[in-house]
């Protein structure tokens, strides 16, 4: 009897929580009805399933053929399904409890729904540290999964990564399985008879595994594959080669691992797969680690140079992206919290807060949607209004690791933080009846993506497509035009609000929204004392102006608090008589641009308003009005905040705000009293 080879084949489905929901019906429509009417045409195809729980939610709820079509698979004993966060959270950033108690609620879920008790954990987004081993012990789970990319990371081979390792953490144990590239980029993008020959590569022992467990989304939603897998018949002729070929056998991960030894002991590093560790290092050092694996060569790197040529680690995604940083760091303080605060309702706010997606971004990350990032504030807020209820106070923390006090004002209907690391600028503005923080703003930055904008007119990935299938994401072309690499610009400090700037009489609406006006002072992006009382902030900096030699120049802020707003006296004073112009920046994020209005005008691509005090945003989607006023006549520019990011479709460009400048002009000294009111409309 000849060698059979095992066929270990797994789908991971997933949405962030509060997607659109055109993406949920256009994910069933094109991607997981389709996927399951297949398979369902074969129970004796043995494979493993892990979906999120927000997203088994949405389809038990409004798709309830294909729950049916899932149920029916599972009682006939075709799905192992995998657990995992409930709400997709990156394990390794949330607190240890928090890890148990999302993971043992898929666990539930998945019992109570399909009478199976997971021991199988689909590591999300494969990042991996050794310290989750002891979580997942308590939570019941014996085995994960994770790139073959790991384990190459830690010395191994790709030929011998065929099976399962065993690995530990202060004693408690895990089973690993290595998920192949060859059939992550085989599955379903090859010819089925290609597909087949990579899943006999792997026949080199008695118990030798095929191991693939990939995103479904690779199954119709990925460009080109719905046409390719159901209209062209791909799936279907696979799963039949796959049923019909006696040299292969399905099975569960579960009854590999029970019927087979392990292939030996395995100690991984921290990492993710190679593309993330690329995404999260900064922009210059992904390009110079690009140039290394070029010079390499594409042969020699995946022989031998993927042992030792690797990008940053997940959580430099915290680095790279204050943003990131800042809703992250808003999670651990509600968690820190979640004990004293002892309500159901918190916790569930906390746990959707903590899903990954709007936390980083590269191909199919979410930092770059507005839409991802509101969705995690919108739970933020909800966590937060539970926990202070009519309180009334204003309080300190240094939650973000950076060494300076974020200032944390409650008001029965807003919640604002000030930033002493950054000028005393706000970086928080909550609606708590609405959950949607007006400052939830993305600053311009350079990504590696960028060069390959500017310096031609088209992106071509890496790899070319295949001769015998279709193309992945990482090896499309893209077509590039002039407004494109137009729409390419940096930012020199993050893009928050109350901002304080000290330019000339050249500052204009151009020179604003291209981040290169002439800047003398310091106090944009410098870091300031604060003191507080239970009434008022105070924020002050001994900073300069530069002509070039530094000119003594201090600046104190002082905000006070109120129902719905807060009063500023901005005082600057400057050793020099140069006319200058002060330049105060505000940048606000809203839900449906059009349906905001700027001092009675339709918001604009850009615009300005002449000689006027104030500043009057109606956001009617919110129904709600911002003010600002001055006590001093200025000039107001303005212009929509927009980044290129890079996804699976291509280049997107968002808007992630509205940028505000009020200018006026001033010599040696500038008080300027103003206000911020927030009412309803």
């Amino acid at each position: 009897m000849s060698k059979k080879t095992t066929l270990l084949f797994g789908i991971h489905m997933h949405q962030p929580v509060d997607n659109f929901k055109w993406v949920i019906e256009h994910g069933v429509e094109t991607c997981y009805g389709p996927f399951f009417d297949v398979v369902s045409r074969y129970p004796e195809f043995r494979f493993s399933v892990h979906c999120s729980g927000w997203l088994m939610e949405q389809i038990e709820k409004f798709h309830p053929n294909l729950y049916k079509k899932i149920m029916d698979l599972a009682d006939k004993g075709s799905i192992e399904f995998f657990s995992a966060g409930y709400y997709e959270p990156i394990l390794s950033v949330i607190p240890s409890d928090d890890r148990v108690t999302q993971i043992e609620m898929l666990n539930d879920s998945i019992k109570s729904q399909f009478k199976q008790t997971p021991k199988g954990l689909w590591l999300t987004e494969r990042v991996w540290e050794s310290a989750l081993i002891p979580d997942m012990n308590t939570a019941g789970i014996k085995y994960t999964v994770m790139d073959d990319y790991h384990f190459q990371c830690a010395g191994f081979d790709e030929d011998i990564l065929d099976g399962y390792y065993m690995s530990e953490e202060g004693g408690k144990e895990i089973g690993l399985f290595p998920i192949s590239k060859k059939l992550r980029y085989a599955i379903p993008f090859l010819s089925v008879e290609s597909a087949i020959k990579v899943i006999k590569s792997f026949n080199r022992e008695e118990d030798s595994a095929a191991i693939i467990f990939d995103d479904a989304e690779k199954f119709g939603m990925w460009p080109g594959t719905h046409e390719w897998v159901y209209e062209k018949g791909w799936l279907e002729k696979f799963i039949q080669a796959v049923i019909a070929d006696e040299s292969i056998e399905t099975k569960h991960y579960g009854e590999y691992y029970e019927q087979n030894r392990t292939r030996g002991i395995a100690y991984l590093p921290n990492v993710s797969y190679y593309e993330m560790g690329e995404w999260s290092l900064r922009a210059d050092d992904a390009l110079k680690l690009e140039a290394f694996k070029k010079e390499m060569g594409n042969e020699r790197y995946d022989a031998e140079g993927v042992k030792f040529l690797k990008g940053g680690i997940w959580k430099n995604f915290f680095v790279k992206y204050t943003e990131s940083n800042r809703i992250h760091k808003r999670t651990l303080e509600l968690s820190k919290a979640r004990k004293d605060v002892n309500k159901a309702d918190f916790d569930k706010a906390l746990y959707k807060a903590q899903t990954n997606d709007a936390l980083w971004h590269g191909v199919f990350g979410g930092l770059y949607l507005p839409n991802l990032r509101d969705n995690a504030y919108r739970y933020i807020i909800e966590a937060e209004d539970i926990r202070y209820g009519k309180k009334l106070l204003i309080e300190s923390d240094q939650n973000e690791l950076d060494g300076y006090d974020k200032v944390k004002v409650v008001t029965p209907k807003y919640i604002f933080r000030f930033d002493s690391a950054n000028g005393g600028q706000l970086v928080e503005f909550d609606s708590r009846k609405e959950c949607f923080n007006w400052q939830n703003t993305l600053t311009r930055r350079k990504e590696a993506y960028h060069q390959g904008i500017l310096e031609g007119n088209q992106v071509q990935a890496e790899s070319s497509a295949p001769v015998d299938g279709i193309d992945t994401i990482h090896s499309s072309a893209i077509d590039v035009d002039d407004a494109l690499k137009n729409s390419i610009i940096y930012d020199w400090h993050l893009k928050n609000s109350f901002i304080d700037h000290i330019s000339d009489v050249n500052f204009n609406g151009d020179n604003f929204r291209y981040a290169n006006f002439k800047e003398y002072g310091d106090f944009a992006n410098q870091a300031c004392e604060v003191s507080y009382t239970k009434k008022k902030m105070i924020f002050s900096r001994n900073g300069g102006v530069y002509l070039p030699q530094k000119i003594d120049t201090t600046l104190k802020k002082v905000y006070t608090p109120k129902s719905r707003g807060f009063d500023f006296e901005i005082d600057l004073s400057t050793q020099t008589d140069r006319r200058f112009n002060y330049i105060l920046e505000h940048n606000f994020h809203f839900a449906d641009y059009e349906m905001i209005t700027i001092n009675g005008e339709n918001l604009l691509e850009d615009g300005m308003c002449k000689e006027t005090k104030k500043l009057e945003i109606v956001d009617k989607y919110l129904k709600q009005k911002i003010t600002i006023e001055l006590n001093e006549i200025c000039d107001i520019y303005y212009f929509s905040l927009k980044t290129l990011s890079q996804s699976e479709e291509g280049f997107d460009l968002s808007v992630q705000g509205v940028s505000f400048a009020m200018s006026l002009p001033f010599t040696k000294e500038l008080v300027l009293k103003g206000s911020l009111d927030v009412s309803d409309v």
